[in-house]
């Protein structure tokens, strides 16, 4: 099933609403999938937790493998959010915008309770093609790729391609080492390091 012909993902819930069975599902599906993986999650474990019933589940999602496509989806829109607010930070200044980015990707990454980037878990949970959750996960780093060349385009870099990827290869590495090290681990350098990666790609 590809993420395109899945069902609609339910709302968020706002803020003082009162949450219905889907939210609590989507809610309890998010915490337990990024704590404990997706594969390692039951439906009966989700519905137990949520305090709802399997036809409450299947009625607002349409399979385990929706649910996971949904907080993979949840999960982005968080990512992109925070991206985006460092770029409106920083107006015209792709160095600063991506710096800005890494110090609070460091800082999360270096936090208490912290399992990586949901969406490079799943890519790995999820090796093979066409899975909807591995779907989303490529779709946003490829997204990500993409963006990152373009800002190293923008800095005038000698080869944009090339810095582009690199600061990719350091932000999946903060991911990875912020689990292994926690705090005072190499994730907490992140940004110092992407800003010593870019000038060594500026012209001299």
């Amino acid at each position: 099933m590809s993420v395109s012909a899945a069902k609609p993902a339910t709302k968020i819930l706002k803020a003082g609403g009162k949450p219905t069975a889907a939210d609590r599902i989507r809610q309890t599906a998010n915490d337990l999938f990024y704590r404990l993986g997706i594969r390692a999650v039951g439906v009966d474990e989700i519905v137990s937790r949520a305090g709802v019933t399997k036809p409450s589940l299947y009625r607002a999602f349409s399979s385990k493998d929706e649910l996971a496509a949904c907080y993979l989806r949840d999960y982005e829109a968080r990512f992109w959010q925070r991206f985006d607010e460092a770029v409106e930070a920083h107006p015209g200044n792709p160095r600063a915008q991506i710096v800005a980015f890494l110090k609070g990707a460091g800082q999360r990454a270096s936090a208490v309770g912290y399992r990586g980037c949901g969406l490079t878990n799943a890519a790995v949970e999820y090796p093979e093609g066409g899975h909807p959750a591995r779907l989303v996960a490529e779709a946003n780093k490829r997204a990500l790729r993409q963006r990152l060349r373009a800002m190293a385009a923008e800095m005038g870099a000698t080869d944009a391609d090339a810095l582009g990827d690199g600061l990719m290869l350091l932000i999946e590495g903060a991911y990875v080492s912020g689990q292994l090290f926690g705090k005072g681990g190499p994730a907490s350098a992140v940004a110092e390091n992407a800003d010593r990666l870019i000038d060594a790609w500026l012209p001299r």
